[in-house]
């Protein structure tokens, strides 16, 4: 009652009631009542200057509060942290435990972790993960979560080591020492300025390290080890390529074929995404293993629903089929249409997020390279079985079926690829104006520029270079979109001018 009236708006009464709970918290049991009625300063005080035993009383009771994010705050803001962290460095077994279990509540907060890297507790922390002391390993779970926090901030960087540090506690941890371990190290690798830290982790050997977690029957520790190994892929993908035989390939199949989790499935592919297309052999076990209809299935069972789990599923997958659609491997891409993939890919364009959308368009151009080529013209006369006046495409002046020819126009692509470019995000423009620069190949360039003017392509192309990006827009414009443009230009003024009198022409 006295801590709120201390938050009411009488001021008379907040006066009253804020010496009545300094005349009280005296009594360290009163300080623990205010503590759980969300008035902390008592505690705090204790914490800073009163006995041993109410410090460890103090910090178990951080501990074991249902601490709210503004709680943590208050706590942070009145100075918990500093005498914690002091406890855990100079105090006895029992002290280091209560604060330590204190700090983990108190790191939950984002705002806190920059008080606990400035406390100076990183280097303690890393200290007690190594020791070997028996009675000092009850410590090192509290330890390893606080440092699994800590590292989701930038500022861990400035201790350059402590990646490689880490990594040698893998194989020395228990498996939940092993999954904050796991976190931390995913969370340091990630940083946008740690591509030397990445780098080094490489070179020192993370990925053999965490190749073996892909058969951990531990479902935590396996996901964290594959996000580690997702994040790793990312930089230099000949170099991380290097460590993964048949095997392990094979290992990161059954998990997207069996796990049930989306967040691991989605970092699995994400691994296999990132691999270097130019690798042939890395294509062919992928292709043996049956990793394309299971790639399939994930997208045909998705649901319109988005999760931020979801999204990245199916951006990985998208990123995947890249490899499977490749121009110069004509019968991969016939197997890719067979099983289905083109109207995913379509369906991507429409309801995947943007990234989803680059890279589903990336593949249809790809797969749209090869149309011309793989068209059945109208002339033919080896024909056994006629064409339905369906079939026929304007654009490649042949008969088109989807499963055969990857044809856009018959694939119902066209629509939504423009919609992209209609949109007021910029970053998929490039993919779709190279899936639409395939109909202007030079044989079809006439049909293909008179098809995509008809479907509005024109204006959204204008869009596109009016945005406030115009520079880069026109580096993004493919020769072929460009030509087209200035082609449509050029019709339109010549019906305009026959459409006008003579008269008109003179005045």
């Amino acid at each position: 009652m006295l801590v709120t009236m201390l938050n009411g708006d009488d001021s008379t009464a907040c006066h009253d009631a804020g010496k009545l709970l300094i005349a009280l918290s005296n009594n360290t049991q009163n300080a623990l009542h205010m503590a759980e009625a969300g008035y902390f300063k008592p505690l705090v005080h204790y914490l800073k200057e009163g006995s041993d035993m109410s410090k460890i009383l103090m910090a178990t009771a951080i501990s074991r509060i249902e601490l709210t994010d503004q709680s943590r705050a208050s706590l942070g803001e009145d100075g918990a942290i500093e005498p914690l962290v002091k406890m855990f460095k100079t105090g006895k077994l029992e002290a280091k435990l209560s604060a330590l279990n204190a700090l983990q509540n108190l790191s939950m907060l984002t705002e806190n972790i920059q008080r606990l890297i400035s406390s100076g507790i990183v280097v303690p922390l890393l200290q007690l993960l190594f020791s070997v002391t028996s009675v000092l390993m009850t410590l090192r779970e509290p330890a390893s979560a606080i440092l699994a926090r800590i590292a989701q901030s930038e500022s861990v960087l400035f201790n350059k080591d402590v990646a490689q540090q880490m990594l040698s506690l893998l194989n020395l941890s228990s498996p939940v020492i092993q999954f904050h371990v796991l976190q931390a190290l995913n969370s340091i690798a990630s940083h946008s300025r740690a591509s030397k830290i990445r780098k080094k982790m490489k070179e020192n050997g993370a990925v053999q390290l965490l190749l073996p977690f892909l058969t951990e029957s531990n479902l935590k520790n396996r996901t964290a080890a594959l996000n580690l190994l997702y994040t790793l892929s990312k930089d230099s993908p000949e170099e991380f390529m290097e460590p993964l035989g048949e095997y392990h390939l094979n290992n990161i199949v059954n998990i997207i074929s069996s796990s049930t989790s989306e967040g691991e499935k989605a970092a699995a592919i994400g691994i296999l995404g990132n691999l270097p297309i130019s690798n042939k052999k890395a294509t062919y076990v992928l292709k043996k293993s049956n990793l394309l209809p299971i790639l399939i299935s994930i997208v045909s069972s998705s649901e319109s629903t988005s999760t931020p789990s979801t999204s990245w599923l199916m951006e990985s997958t998208a990123g995947l089929f890249i490899r499977f659609t490749v121009p110069s491997d004509k019968k991969l891409q016939l197997l890719s249409a067979e099983l289905g993939m083109i109207p995913l890919l379509v369906k991507l364009l429409s309801s995947g997020s943007l990234v989803a959308k680059c890279r589903a368009a990336t593949s249809l151009a790809q797969l749209s390279q090869n149309s011309l080529a793989l068209r059945k013209s109208r002339k033919s006369r080896w024909t056994c079985i006629p064409h339905s006046a369906e079939a026929f495409c304007r654009v490649h002046d042949g008969y088109c079926i989807v499963k055969n020819t990857f044809c856009l126009v018959k694939a119902g692509a066209i629509s939504p690829l423009i919609k992209i470019l209609e949109g007021e995000e910029r970053e998929a423009d490039e993919a779709v104006l190279d899936a639409l620069a395939t109909l202007l190949q030079d044989e079809i360039w006439e049909n293909g520029s008179n098809y995509l003017a008809r479907m509005s392509v024109f204006q959204a192309i204008l869009k596109v270079l009016e945005s406030d990006i115009l520079f880069k827009s026109m580096e993004l414009l493919s020769v072929s979109c460009f030509e087209m443009l200035l082609y449509q230009m050029k019709m339109k003024l010549r019906r305009m001018d026959q459409s006008e009198t003579p008269i008109e022409r003179v005045n």
